[in-house]
């Protein structure tokens, strides 16, 4: 069973309601310049000078240094209708299936290496083309929504999509759409917008491969948020300490008897719901014998 799109553990839901309200915030500040100006073409450009460089990237090394914060704030900044529809549309069909086949605890992590890699591919685009940036901004979830997109289909590239339609189609066709209308919707005279997108690729790329080798990036980002969430939680038990008989006593490796759960639909439940939230190797030994078990017995 995956996750509603108003489950309070939807992690892509959160994204999404992120990318709202920043683009919400930005519309009702522009449209708070109609007041003020009548002329359109002054209204962009105030609203640029104003606001929009608060939350953009800039292109040039020494604003950076004095708004570190848009590194973080940019892969959230959509301006226009069609920008924050077109990602966001995209981000939901990449992330309801990467969150379905990985667990809800990687996501967030991959949106913003995503992102922070499309800044840093902008950066580097700046630093080889001075000239013809160092009065733009980078801003737009891209490099975030192509970074889940990559690690998606390496997770699963014949994920069946629409199987009731003819078979469907796999998972690697909607991807191969999805790079080819992000490459030609930009702009062919500016190369600088394709580096931020191939940057997040990589990464996408990056973060797969390295949790293929036993290397999850996502692991020190989950256990930071966990502990900031736990601070604010005064239900949470702490943990309690060992006694000294659990220190010194009972330390035998082998279990006196085998020890066989019984086979309850609530257990079965609970387990498919962990394997939704954290993924398949979340399961302790005990727990995929279980698992085992039930699905010898339904047959």
């Amino acid at each position: 069973m995956g996750y509603s799109l108003g489950d309070s553990q939807n992690s892509l839901t959160r994204l999404v309601i992120v990318n709202l309200v920043v683009f919400i915030t930005l519309a009702l500040c522009r449209a708070y310049f109609f007041f003020f100006y009548q002329d359109t073409a002054q209204i962009e450009v105030v609203f640029r000078e104003q606001i929009l460089q608060w939350f953009a990237l800039p292109g040039n090394w020494q604003q950076i240094i004095y708004r570190p914060w848009t590194l973080l704030s940019a892969m959230f900044t959509n301006v226009g209708v069609w920008m924050v529809l077109g990602h966001l549309l995209w981000l939901w069909a990449f992330g309801f299936i990467f969150q379905d086949l990985s667990g809800n605890r990687k996501i967030v992590a991959l949106y913003l290496y995503g992102g922070l890699a499309g800044s840093l591919g902008y950066l580097l685009a700046v630093s080889l083309l001075p000239s013809s940036t160092s009065a733009a901004l980078f801003f737009g979830a891209g490099p975030s929504v192509m970074a889940i997109a990559i690690a998606t289909t390496m997770l699963s590239p014949y994920y069946r999509l629409f199987p009731q339609l003819m078979g469907g189609f796999p998972l690697w066709i909607l991807t191969a759409v999805y790079v080819l209308v992000s490459i030609a919707t930009k702009p062919l005279q500016q190369p600088i917008s394709y580096l931020p997108l191939l940057a997040g690729g990589a990464m996408g790329f990056l973060f797969m491969q390295l949790i293929r080798m036993g290397y999850d990036l996502s692991d020190w980002m989950t256990r930071l948020f966990d502990s900031a969430n736990n601070l604010f939680n005064p239900e949470k038990k702490r943990q309690k300490k060992s006694g000294i008989r659990d220190m010194y006593f009972y330390k035998a490796t082998r279990q006196p008897y085998d020890k066989k759960p019984k086979l309850t639909q609530d257990r079965i439940d609970a387990l498919l719901e962990k394997i939704h939230r954290q993924g398949m190797d979340s399961l302790t030994k005990e727990e995929k014998e279980f698992l085992e078990r039930a699905s010898q017995s339904n047959q």
